[in-house]
């Protein structure tokens, strides 16, 4: 199974220690990410410290982890897709996420109700994720 995978279940992941961070680890499930979650780690890495029990030498060892279960494409790879992402997309913040999932024909794994409130890309929330692996 193929997902995009969002900022905030990413960043829930990296916060408690729970079903959702076994799930980034799920080998039947390869993971995608438009290269801007790495600016909104950093943009929310203290909040991120402030929320989580990890150490800071846990968080980068996982965030090292990731790199090998996520793959971070460039905006050149579904730049094509943007345009049709922003008429489906309930967010604006949320259009590269819909423009990868369009260009690889693939869901979103998202706890955001609000992003399912469109019908051209199937959205997953975690629990829905956990039904089908």
């Amino acid at each position: 199974m193929e997902l995009v995978i969002d900022a905030n279940t990413l960043f829930s992941a990296l916060i408690k220690n729970g079903k959702t961070a076994e799930l980034l680890f799920e080998k039947s499930i390869r993971l995608y990410s438009p290269e801007f979650v790495i600016e909104e780690f950093l943009k929310y890495e203290e909040f991120i410290m402030e929320k989580t029990s990890r150490t800071k030498e846990e968080l980068v060892e996982i965030m090292h982890l990731l790199k090998d279960v996520i793959e971070v494409a460039p905006k050149e790879d579904y730049s094509e897709f943007v345009r049709e992402a922003e008429a489906i997309s309930p967010d604006e913040k949320d259009v590269m996420y819909f423009a990868l999932a369009l260009k690889l024909k693939c869901g979103i794994w998202s706890n955001d109700k609000e992003l399912q409130e469109q019908d051209k890309v199937k959205v997953y929330s975690t629990a829905e994720v956990m039904k089908l692996v």
